[in-house]
């Protein structure tokens, strides 16, 4: 937090991104790290990721106000690959996934601060996953404290192929071939 807060505390909170996906937050993309969150950040990277598997080089950092949520969505595979791995700073929170196309399957996932998570294949191409608004934000009957939140995500690159013009696969999808 000591170094990225100096960077967003001068970052206005945007009331809604450009897939109205989500609400009262702020982000930005980070290259280069100190020493110390280097070694987390590549320790986050070692488990997500087999070594074989490209990853985007630039970590994304999404800071969520209080008030913000992000809402369901599935991301698309033009951005990236098909893991994401989070690291949930500052709040505890509430991630719900919920199948695309049988919307009663519904999974609440309990993302204490500190936490981290990974979402990779299944999880990301045929559930969508949001994080809950401080009014809606329970786990298990128990009302879960939202507080402004930050997570640093790390992605792998997508797939892209060209034989038949732009297409985008999930490194499953290319091994299958």
């Amino acid at each position: 937090m000591l170094e990225i807060e100096p960077y967003m505390s001068r970052l206005h909170y945007e009331t809604s991104h450009w897939d109205d996906a989500i609400h009262d937050y702020r982000e930005t993309e980070r290259k280069k790290w100190n020493i110390k969150n280097t070694v987390v950040i590549n320790r986050i990277r070692k488990l997500a990721f087999p070594p074989s598997v490209p990853q985007l080089q630039l970590v994304h950092v999404l800071d969520l106000a209080k008030k913000g949520v992000i809402k369901p969505h599935i991301d698309s595979v033009r951005f990236c690959g098909n893991t994401i791995a989070g690291l949930s700073l500052l709040s505890d929170s509430v991630m719900r996934l919920r199948h695309d196309a049988q919307k009663d399957h519904i999974c609440d996932v309990y993302l204490p601060r500190f936490s981290l998570y990974i979402m990779n294949n299944i999880a990301r191409y045929e559930f969508t996953h949001e994080i809950l608004g401080e009014k809606e934000s329970m786990f298990q009957k128990k009302v879960v404290p939202r507080e402004r939140r930050i997570s640093i995500m790390c992605r792998n690159e997508p797939e892209i192929t060209m034989e038949d013009g732009p297409t985008f696969k999930t490194p499953d999808q290319a091994q299958e071939q």
